[in-house]
């Protein structure tokens, strides 16, 4: 049994840490860390960094779990575990973070150099700092904190910070699942995903569909359209039209999900044609789908692919709707779940103030992980900047965080 007063000597510690954690942040997001799906090099140097730091600072054992990736100059797709022994080995406590982050889009959009850590009114402004800088850098020094006095966890802690969470998760959590490095005993905690004032545990995400949409007409020069079928012309149609169909076939409410609807989101489009006198006899755009776990996945595509159906009689075109990425949450973590009313009392411990749970339409790696039959919560204090411009987090924010860490590692967790 860990006392009271050690675990309040364990929380007020992490005070001491404030500018450290500013330096260590302010490294690691100098270092981009994106990957090959979005024209990046991956994540070894961000991770050879984080090592590095890690074995200076005496922060447990490391043990690296690197997956294969030709795509990339390395090879590699580094997974870092983060080991810290406990006074009892019944069970585990295990934090997952990631290192790496999207593109920081266009230049012009942000202040300074999304890469250079800006410090400004109590925020910390770059790419990545808050998805998923902020959690990956409370962990290591809640974990560096209790090193540093002298004392250990309740329970073994594993903190793992991996790879590939923007893109598919296959070479990051996906690998470790398939290692069978998480446990039936754990207690997981995802710091993804979170409100302003750290009042929401996310318990449940919304299904996850990327479909990639293929429109392949007649390519020609623009002033004899006659010669040609515009691609570019058959794909707005269609994404007009799906757009159209999908709200209004889709449109059940669900108020426990941070937005109560589904989502079909146009994104990404890729390059046509280069030249403006040029009629593209291709079209490849992505709609990004977030759906009440209730709808099935076949449902949406069935859907789109009707409307692809309707535009290819009208137009003369052939139309591919093909599902890119799909993840299902099957296994929603239930409320009263050990990890829940654990993190529960370390936030009102620090805090003051209880929380709520909830679902969310962002996806994070705990989906993957529940899909693997464990509970998981997700929870983190952030004002949902990620992958805006000028992404930002509060200071004051992280070393809540950092300390709300730090008693639920120290707490009785049986």
């Amino acid at each position: 049994m860990i006392e009271m007063g050690e675990i309040n000597t364990m929380i007020s510690g992490i005070d001491e840490y404030v500018e450290p954690m500013i330096d260590f942040l302010t490294m690691i997001t100098s270092i981009p860390a994106i990957g090959p799906l979005s024209g990046g090099s991956g994540e070894m140097e961000k991770a050879e960094a984080i090592t590095e730091f890690l074995l200076e600072s005496r922060v447990g054992e490391i043990i690296r779990h690197d997956s294969d990736d030709e795509r990339i100059p390395s090879g590699k797709r580094p997974n870092i575990e983060v080991f810290l022994k406990g006074r009892s080995s019944r069970r585990r406590i295990v934090l997952i973070t990631h290192m790496d982050v999207v593109p920081p889009g266009n230049a012009d959009d942000w202040e300074t150099d999304p890469f250079v850590l800006r410090k400004e009114n109590g925020r910390l402004i770059g790419r990545g700092v808050e998805d998923n800088g902020q959690a990956l850098t409370a962990a290591i020094f809640a974990m560096k904190n209790m090193i540093d006095l002298g004392m250990k966890p309740f329970y073994d802690v594993s903190l793992f910070i991996v790879s590939d969470e923007e893109e598919t998760n296959e070479k990051g959590i996906g690998h470790l699942l398939g290692k069978g490095l998480l446990r039936e005993n754990d207690l997981i905690l995802v710091p993804d995903h979170g409100d302003p004032r750290g009042k929401i545990i996310e318990t449940v995400e919304k299904t996850l569909l990327w479909v990639k949409i293929s429109i392949k007409g007649k390519r020609c020069h623009a002033s004899m359209p006659h010669l040609g079928n515009n691609a570019f012309r058959a794909s707005m149609m269609f994404g007009s039209n799906v757009d159209r169909v999908l709200h209004e076939r889709f449109n059940d409410e669900d108020i426990s999900f941070d937005y109560p609807l589904s989502t079909f989101e146009p994104t990404k489009k890729e390059i046509g044609v280069s030249g403006i006198n040029v009629i593209p006899g291709e079209d490849v755009f992505y709609i990004d789908c977030r759906l009440l776990p209730h709808y099935e996945v076949d449902e949406v595509l069935d859907e789109m692919r009707k409307e692809a159906s309707e535009v290819k009689n009208k137009m003369g075109v052939t139309i591919s709707v093909e599902p890119y990425l799909v993840e299902k949450t099957l296994h929603p973590t239930q409320p009263d779940s050990r990890i829940v009313k654990r993190l529960i009392n370390a936030i009102v411990e620090v805090t003051g103030e209880k929380p709520e749970t909830g679902g969310i339409g962002g996806g994070t790696c705990a989906a993957l992980i529940r899909n693997a039959g464990f509970p998981v919560a997700v929870w983190e204090t952030i004002h949902n900047s990620a992958h805006s411009p000028n992404e930002y987090i509060e200071i004051e924010n992280m070393v809540k965080d950092c300390k709300v860490f730090t008693a639920l590692f120290a707490q009785d967790t049986s």
